[in-house]
């Protein structure tokens, strides 16, 4: 334990012909022309993994640190459950354009066809310019014939669910779920830790090469969820100093912080690594067992191993805002869920 603290990264930007110029900004690394749509803030994906910038462990990458020290690191349960590997995925995206419409495998088609997790995400809408909307789901029954002829023909946006977006608003994207984010949107993503993407409609663009992008029209067939929901829209209080939950689901939970005192985050019973993405504002992570403290500034993220998960985010110069992720491994009895209770209560 007294090795571990939390960990910072190195920027790890990825250039897409969609992306923007608010990422470099944001995290004072400087503008250019290069449109850069994402950040991987904390990734163990093997083609862009994350480097540490801070403390004992700087310059490494993030696998390598894991794997000297798994179950301190991301927490027993979390091992056992995934096999010593980094289960989430976390990235800022900036689309100055629309993404393609696509779709995602469960993890049973995805270990199937790919040998790789599905991939089940979430969004958090950091900012969004006038008009900025995404797509999420289905808002009508349609069946896969009509699915395939609407690709053909280019009207599959015309039944999709759309949505103007603001600061704030979250979405939950299931395996399954046809989704896509839209131009002037900036977004914090937590997704299973996974790369793949099936690629239903890409608006007939040009690649950088001059080429059009592939598509993947027949795994989105079989991965898709023609289901229809109601509100696609995740319905959440927003309550100062206070953890809110916005996510609970089998692959991840998060929640959001906004704080303008010292807050105490004792998330030890859940065994999990959590990984901390600060919106705004900065902060101090101080850890109770050591008295170690890391500053977090805005558009960077950190990851605190799951062994000393009892920490204070103390903000700097006003409130910070905080989207907090990691696994959920509390026991679901009847006895679980009451010490569940008293501790989301308490923290």
């Amino acid at each position: 334990m007294a090795n571990l603290y939390p960990f910072l990264f190195q920027p790890n930007f990825h250039p897409v012909v969609w992306g923007g110029n608010r990422l470099k900004p944001w995290k004072g690394v400087g503008a250019d022309d290069e449109p850069v749509g994402e950040s991987w803030e904390v990734s163990a994906v093997p083609s862009s993994v994350s480097l540490i910038s801070n403390g004992l462990y700087e310059g490494r990458d993030l696998c390598s640190v894991i794997e000297e020290n798994p179950k301190k690191i991301l927490g027993a349960s979390v091992c056992q459950r995934y096999g010593e590997k980094l289960p989430l995925l976390v990235k800022f995206i900036d689309a100055e354009r629309d993404l393609s419409i696509q779709v995602h495998p469960d993890d049973e088609m995805a270990q199937q066809k790919h040998g790789k997790f599905g991939k089940t995400e979430m969004w958090y809408v950091i900012d969004a310019k006038p008009n900025s909307y995404l797509y999420s789901g289905f808002k009508k029954h349609i069946t896969p014939d009509e699915y395939r002829m609407r690709v053909e023909d280019g009207t599959i946006t015309d039944v999709l669910a759309r949505y103007e977006v603001k600061r704030g608003d979250v979405f939950y994207i299931p395996s399954g779920r046809i989704h896509a984010i839209g131009g002037g949107c900036l977004i914090a993503e937590v997704q299973q830790s996974s790369d793949v993407t099936y690629r239903i409609f890409d608006y007939n663009r040009l690649d950088a090469n001059g080429k059009k992008r592939e598509l993947h029209t027949d795994l989105a067939a079989q991965a898709l969820d023609f289901r229809v929901e109601e509100e696609y829209r995740t319905i959440y209080p927003k309550v100062d100093n206070k953890a809110t939950l916005v996510v609970d689901s089998p692959f991840f939970s998060v929640r959001v912080l906004d704080i303008a005192a010292p807050f105490h985050r004792n998330l030890m019973k859940y065994d999990s690594f959590i990984i901390s993405m600060c919106i705004e504002g900065k902060c101090y992570i101080k850890l109770r067992s050591s008295e170690e403290r890391i500053l977090l500034k805005e558009g960077y993220s950190c990851l605190i191993p799951a062994c000393v998960a009892d920490y204070d985010i103390i903000p700097i110069d006003g409130g910070v805002r905080i989207l907090d992720a990691f696994i959920d491994n509390m026991d679901r009895s009847v006895v679980g869920r009451l010490n569940r209770f008293f501790h989301l209560t308490r923290y």
